[in-house]
């Protein structure tokens, strides 16, 4: 009996010393593969964020347009002065920049002397064209959508962009007498 006892206390002393080193490695492991998958999302999202920007030009409602490289529309910010960003914090949040790591590229149709990158605030390089940073509209979830068109919000009107750099400002209907009132969904 007694050596019954020696004998699951000698196995008991085993399985309790396999239990902490499998649990060791087990945390290794995980770690391990933390780390590994860790380091590849970094480097596919510096991947991501290394690129240059693509401008093209699209037609729409408006004409043809600026757009980035999922077709969205391009906009320019009226309150903007020298070429500086005057939209950070919310107002980025609505109206996203056009950032880019190098030298922005222009498709078929855009004057590539008039693309460029202004330093925003936070150090990032956002896209220009013929001087005006240029932005999304949060709000234009397809491409070729123009939502963001005569908005006015954060202090200034919001324009789409022509081929020229130009604000494409369209006239109200004439000979209409009702009044519509834009709303937006932000403060």
């Amino acid at each position: 009996m007694e050596e019954m006892q020696q004998r699951r206390g000698v196995e008991a002393g085993v399985v309790n010393c396999e239990a902490p080193t499998r649990r060791v490695v087990l945390l290794t492991l995980t770690a391990v593969l933390g780390v590994i998958g860790f380091l590849v999302a970094g480097s596919v999202a510096r991947s991501a964020t290394q690129t240059s920007a693509t401008v093209s030009l699209r037609r729409t409602t408006l004409g043809l347009i600026l757009v980035n490289s999922r077709g969205h529309t391009l906009y320019l910010f009226a309150k903007d002065r020298s070429g500086r960003s005057a939209c950070r914090g919310t107002c980025a949040r609505f109206w996203p920049p056009l950032l880019s790591q190098g030298k922005p590229t222009g498709g078929s149709g855009v004057k590539s002397a008039l693309l460029g990158t202004t330093k925003r605030s936070n150090g990032s390089l956002q896209v220009t064209y013929d001087k005006h940073p240029l932005y999304t509209y949060a709000l234009d979830k397809r491409a070729g959508q123009t939502k963001g068109e005569r908005i006015s919000a954060f202090g200034a009107r919001w324009y789409a962009v022509s081929a020229t750099g130009r604000a494409i400002v369209k006239p109200s209907q004439a000979g209409t007498a009702t009044t519509t009132t834009t709303t937006t969904p932000y403060p």
